[in-house]
């Protein structure tokens, strides 16, 4: 019965060490900042194949309920992600799942040649340039990855940033652990200053 209480608890501190992991990288290097124009990026995974994977299909879901909800704003949603190998853009896939299976009709940019976050994000800073508000979607590890090297590369652009939708308490629960665990890998060179949450308590929507 104590082997099976320890367990439980264990279990329980796990998924919760996740979730608490998840939900801070989301919130760091994000700020509150007002205007009419926004920009969501939505940054792709390896996708070999003709259609949208799982990873894909979740990072186009998150970045489409990450555009604000405003009267009159002005916003473009940007798939960035080249090819792997012979196989089409990741940044088409992503467009191309938005479009045909989730029926989005707003703005949509692509950005097809890069092949890392570095590239990612060098390469749709043009696409930045006239937008108030700028959110990066991805697991949230990934996005605070390329918020902290927006940072590095524009760090005017950087204090545009503001809070994504790829974050939910609950979602993908079982595997936060793991995703927890890689993320810590993945941000291994950051720096203290690209960790601390910017945002608490939570902003308002939209």
């Amino acid at each position: 019965m104590r082997l099976r209480t320890g367990l439980l608890v264990a279990g329980a501190a796990t998924l919760a060490w996740g979730e608490w992991l998840n939900w801070r990288w989301s919130r760091a290097l994000v700020g509150r900042r007002g205007g009419v124009s926004e920009a969501v990026v939505v940054l792709g995974y390896r996708n070999p194949q003709a259609t949208a994977n799982l990873i894909n299909r979740w990072r186009v879901r998150a970045g489409l309920r990450s555009i604000g909800t405003g009267n009159g704003r002005d916003v473009r949603v940007i798939f960035s992600g080249g090819a792997v190998s012979t196989g089409a853009a990741e940044a088409q896939v992503m467009a191309d799942y938005a479009k045909s299976v989730l029926e989005f009709s707003g703005t949509v940019f692509l950005e097809d040649h890069s092949g890392t976050t570095w590239e990612n994000v060098t390469n749709v800073i043009p696409l930045l340039e006239d937008v108030d508000r700028i959110k990066i979607a991805s697991q949230p590890a990934h996005a605070l990855k390329a918020r902290a090297y927006l940072r590095r590369q524009r760090p005017d652009l950087a204090e545009r940033l503001v809070l994504a939708g790829d974050y939910r308490p609950g979602e993908w629960l079982i595997v936060k652990p793991l995703l927890a665990l890689y993320g810590l890998w993945t941000l291994r060179g950051l720096e203290d200053d690209e960790r601390k949450i910017s945002l608490w308590p939570l902003p308002p929507r939209g």
